[in-house]
């Protein structure tokens, strides 16, 4: 036998109610005696409650019991055939009028006690209940209406009354004993004190009156059929990734639902886990799924936590002071005066020198608290031995909750470290010495990317999810989406991360999805959906988003974005960039970059700023990270002088080369932008300085390329003349390396503290005689490769590899 309850939902409209048919008619094809608990349709608990303090107000209540009547009789005219609707309606009417004269008393006394607010809602359960079990009766003649204030007895506390559960045992066995032929339907919630008056069981109470039948009766198993698949890992509406557990052990459903989980309701579970009876929550639209499974072992669990629950808005109250060290029953005075005042204590923590109390109560008893407490320690407060108690508001608390985490190390890291990197400040903190909840209190904002990153942190096998948002959509920029199309499933399958392309902006255009822009379509979602391009906006709204694992990428060569990355480090954002700018502008800049990035977790990765797609920087930050000493560094990085010097051969004039590297695309549109060499000046600078050294760009000896009259031509085809002009000294420069078997390379060196970049000619046993087409090249010479230098060599321009190196440090910036 078990015992199935159903919720709101599930009685409110008449498709529910076939929803909730079809599942019972299932079960009794099968031969299963079932006992079916009811909540009130959905809204009319809270509408009920309306009406009476209406009526208490002097505030007239018709109009709303006529729309609770309209509720309920148009499902009777909907589900019951019209040969027995008759009785239905008379017996609701009866309930409707029984209600209407007490909501009358109400009205004509203007005064609302605890006792008539429980008879008035309590209508709700016997409405649905009733209605139920005649729309039933058509299939199951057996069926019978059974309220359960005559079975469940309480004490007076109305509102929220503790049931006498020896005495209430008693009574449902003696009453099913003597039905067994029929099929129940029991009132939720309701239930009757000592002299037979309606008490109600407090929030959840369907929930309760189900696990209080089925522990009684010792059933199979307490079914409670709600709107969702079960319990998830994190609340549904906050963390998109959040999934049904199948399994739960009751003290873990009890700590989830404590900390916020609303499928069940907490003192539902005790009866239940008295009697080892297990509680299933499945789902009334989605008969199929198994749902989750409580009961008294979850056995073994693939993750270390089982979910993550959460209360949105709590308030915390710190009381500090000497007066409260040492001071034995200090704790319980101040606690059972909260208790008295029936003020809810969620979390408690206490400083280890007893000089302060941390704890956190709902919003509403925030003042009363403050003020009980001032008043009952009056004497310690003047006397200053404690201060004044102090609220914080706008708060929320989540908790990690699971049996496994006191057999896992390192809990307790992953948790702090997840919320660390993505700036999200920890106010209090609480653990259970059982280890089965580690609970935190940070700020309301960021509650749902607090969320969200734990859920990623804790449930590895669902990916890590990097939130990104992306400046510039040139040849870089849209090389870069073509790749994350390509690669998507790959990073997935093999470095468990997704890609959310959440902003994409050019100089025209910006677009925001929170849910992601489909990089297949980026460009079509930027034309047909995108606004006018700001960029002080586009900051401001991915700042205002709060995302966990939150990236901007700057895929331009604008000084402008650099202008806000201290302002993006600090809202805890992560950044990558193949803008040069930053980087190599005043050495001051350079390193408030870096420290505002470390201070505040994030990363900064900028690859592709010295080699394109070359691991340039991280092969030199591994060198130092490791304890080497740079003693030498040596450079071509640019692949478009590396490409001219290397098609300077023969016959061929210097003209000729340049005027070809600029049809293939490999240089600027005024080549002179790349043969003045002051990009590969800013690369070596880069280099200087994350080897360690304290350097501005006027102290680069930056040797020169073009004759001064090529670099003094008004337009390019004047330069393209002085050229030519200049063929005698760029011939007379090739002979000089032909006749002593050289090729001619522009080389940068750091050596000493020093940068100089200028032509030289090598000679076969240089690491850069060798070098072809448009490649790069890197030598360190290291005190570990002091004979042999580690040399890094590959392609050194063009979109694929830049895009590739950002795409990499994209990734690197997710682990």
């Amino acid at each position: 036998m078990k015992v199935l309850k159903f919720g709101g939902t599930s009685v409110g409209s008449a498709e529910s109610i076939n929803s909730l048919l079809e599942i019972l008619k299932e079960a009794y094809a099968r031969g299963e005696k079932s006992i079916v608990v009811l909540s009130a349709m959905s809204g009319v608990t809270n509408l009920l409650a309306q009406m009476a303090e209406d009526a208490e107000q002097g505030i007239n209540f018709t109009p709303a019991l006529k729309a609770l009547e309209n509720k309920h009789f148009a499902v009777i005219k909907q589900l019951i055939k019209i040969k027995h609707q008759n009785p239905v309606f008379t017996q609701l009417k009866i309930f409707l009028n029984e209600l209407e004269d007490l909501l009358q008393g109400i009205y004509n006394l203007r005064e609302l006690s605890a006792q008539s607010k429980d008879l008035v809602v309590s209508y709700g359960e016997r409405f649905s209940t009733f209605l139920v079990s005649k729309i039933a009766a058509q299939y199951f003649p057996e069926s019978l209406f059974v309220d359960a204030s005559s079975l469940i007895k309480t004490d007076s506390h109305f509102g929220n009354a503790k049931v006498d559960l020896p005495q209430s045992k008693q009574l449902i066995q003696t009453f099913f004993q003597q039905h067994q032929a029929h099929f129940l339907f029991v009132t939720g919630f309701i239930a009757s004190n000592e002299q037979g008056r309606i008490t109600t069981l407090g929030r959840g109470g369907s929930d309760y009156t189900a696990a209080i039948i089925g522990a009684a009766l010792k059933a199979e198993a307490i079914e409670i059929w709600t709107d969702v698949d079960g319990m998830l890992t994190a609340d549904p509406r906050l963390v998109k990734k959040a999934f049904p557990l199948p399994v739960l052990s009751y003290t873990e459903a009890m700590e989830l639902s404590y900390f916020g989980a609303k499928v069940i309701y907490p003192p539902t579970m005790i009866p239940a886990f008295m009697e080892k009876v297990p509680i299933v929550i499945r789902n009334t639209f989605n008969p199929t799924f198994p749902g989750t499974v409580i009961q008294h072992d979850s056995g073994k669990a693939n993750f270390p936590i089982k979910g993550i629950s959460s209360i949105n808005a709590i308030s915390v109250i710190n009381l500090s002071g000497s007066g409260m060290i040492g001071k034995a029953g200090f704790s319980g005075r101040l606690f059972s005066l909260l208790a008295h005042e029936q003020i809810n204590i969620i979390l408690i923590t206490q400083s280890s020198s007893e000089h302060s109390i941390t704890f956190a109560v709902q919003p509403a008893d925030a003042i009363k608290a403050k003020k009980l407490i001032e008043t009952e320690f009056e004497l310690e407060l003047l006397a200053k031995k404690i201060e004044p108690p102090v609220i914080e508001e706008n708060l929320s608390v989540l908790a990690i909750v699971g049996e496994n985490m006191k057999h896992t190390p390192g809990i307790s890291g992953r948790l702090f470290s997840a919320l660390g990197r993505n700036g999200i400040n920890v106010r209090a903190i609480a653990q259970g010495s059982s280890e089965y909840n580690i609970s935190v209190i940070i700020s309301q904002i960021d509650l749902s990317k607090a969320l969200n990153a734990i859920h990623d942190a804790f449930f590895t096998a669902l990916k890590k999810t990097l939130h990104v948002f992306t400046l510039g959509t040139g040849n870089i920029g849209s090389t870069l989406f073509k790749q994350l199309v390509e690669q998507q499933d790959f990073l997935r399958d093999h470095n468990g991360i997704q890609i959310k392309v959440i902003g994409i902006s050019n100089s025209r255009k910006m677009v925001f999805d929170p849910e992601g822009i489909s990089v297949a379509s980026w460009e079509e979602a930027l034309n047909q959906q995108g606004e006018t391009a700001n960029l002080e906006e586009f900051i401001q709204r991915m700042q205002k988003l709060n995302l966990p694992n939150c990236i901007f990428v700057d895929n331009t060569a604008s000084i402008e974005p650099t202008k806000h990355y201290i302002p993006i480090f600090e809202s805890n954002i992560s950044i990558v960039t193949c803008n040069k700018i930053a980087n190599s502008s005043r050495y001051a800049t350079y390193k408030h970059l870096r420290d505002t990035a470390r201070n505040y977790g994030v990363d900064f990765l900028y690859e592709t700023n010295v080699g394109a797609g070359l691991p340039i920087v991280r092969t030199l930050k591994d060198l130092m990270t490791s304890g080497d000493r740079i003693l030498r560094i040596e450079a071509i990085l640019s692949g478009t002088i590396s490409y001219i010097f290397n098609n300077f051969t023969g016959d061929v004039s210097f003209h000729d080369v340049v005027r070809k590297a600029q049809a293939l695309g490999y240089t600027e549109p005024d080549p002179r932008d790349d043969l003045r060499g002051t990009d590969f000046m800013r690369k070596m600078l880069i280099l200087a300085r994350d080897a360690g050294n304290v350097i501005e760009a006027e102290e680069v000896q930056l040797g020169t390329i073009l004759p001064e009259a090529c670099l003094q031509a008004s337009t390019v085809d004047d330069f393209y003349t002085e050229l030519q002009h200049a063929d005698s000294y760029f011939n007379a420069l090739k002979e000089q390396a032909q006749h002593e078997n050289k090729t001619i390379r522009y080389i940068g060196k750091l050596e000493n503290g020093q940068v100089t970049i200028g032509l030289e000619l090598v000679d076969d046993q240089h690491p850069f005689f060798s070098l072809s087409g448009s490649d790069n090249i890197i030598s360190f010479t290291t005190e570990r490769y002091k004979e042999r230098p580690l040399v890094v060599k590959g392609p050194g321009a063009g979109s694929e590899v830049t895009a590739g190196g950002v795409f990499a440090d994209l990734v690197n910036a997710g682990m």
